[in-house]
């Protein structure tokens, strides 16, 4: 059983990879080489066709002479003449096109070098300013560092210094308290004296004092008719008149402050029958 063929590979690059390198190329060339390989190609171009001209022109003078030698008639050497000068004009032209040729390679050149030293020139600028980024960060981790080691030797300087004030300042505010404390026992001190010397006075009004002879029971209803009793002294309206004062003996009493408190009266006369409530009985006629 014969096998399959398989299919020819098809030679060449694949079109989405010419592309690609072709966009790569692009990219890479700079617009002035370009530009100036743009001219040498149409300047190499130019010299070409008029070499072909030269050779088209030096073809004919060949055959001009050829005719001229095989029959040398006055047209025949006129043609080779003019054969000649059309020879001499082409390559007259085809100098000035070589030397339009070799100054758009040497632009192409000159193109390339100002190109490489652009490229050169932007791959220092690139190196600089990396270099410049890697100075920056190590000055910020050397600043980190260097404002950690001063804040550390700054916080213990000045620790010691906060501890010799706070140690100043707590024993001079120990001193004013143990005056102060000193000041306010002895003040204790003298008014507890004062106090167990002077007794302590009451204020209000003084209590009444007591009958002293009890009164004798009421009766409930009318009173009995008593037999006329001595009239007893009339009594003053007003309050009465103060007695005079009697130096307080040793140990006496507090005085009150205030009114004093009304005297109640005092028990009736021995021979007076007590009253009854009610109506009085009745008098026999």
């Amino acid at each position: 059983m014969a096998r399959p063929k398989k299919a020819p590979a098809k030679r060449g690059r694949k079109p989405a990879a010419a592309k690609a390198v072709a966009a790569k190329t692009a990219e890479a060339v700079p617009a002035v080489v370009a530009s100036a390989v743009k001219a040498s190609e149409k300047a190499h171009a130019a010299v070409t066709a008029q070499q072909a001209k030269v050779d088209a022109a030096a073809t004919k003078a060949t055959a001009a002479k050829e005719k001229a030698t095989a029959k040398p008639t006055p047209a025949a050497k006129r043609a080779v003449a003019a054969a000649n000068a059309k020879v001499k004009a082409e390559n007259t032209k085809l100098q000035a096109l070589k030397a339009e040729a070799r100054t758009a390679t040497v632009a192409v050149k000159a193109a390339q070098i100002e190109a490489k030293a652009e490229e050169v020139a932007a791959k220092a600028i690139a190196a600089v300013e990396a270099f410049e980024a890697s100075l920056v960060a190590k000055a910020e981790a050397d600043l980190a560092k260097a404002v950690a080691a001063f804040e550390a030797k700054w916080r213990k300087a000045r620790g010691k210094q906060d501890a010799a004030k706070v140690k100043a300042h707590a024993t001079k505010e120990h001193g004013k308290a143990s005056v102060a404390a000193k000041k306010l026992k002895a003040k204790a001190t003298a008014t507890a004296k004062t106090a167990t010397a002077a007794a302590p006075k009451k204020r209000g009004r003084p209590a009444a004092a007591k009958a002293t002879t009890a009164a004798a029971p009421k009766k409930r209803g009318r009173p009995a008719k008593a037999a006329p009793a001595t009239a007893a002294a009339p009594k003053k309206r007003g309050r009465p008149a103060k007695a005079a004062a009697v130096p307080a003996a040793a140990g006496a009493a507090p005085k009150r402050r205030g009114r004093p408190a009304k005297a109640k009266p005092a028990a009736a006369a021995a021979g007076t029958a007590p009253k009854r409530r009610g109506r009085p009985p009745k008098v026999a006629s």
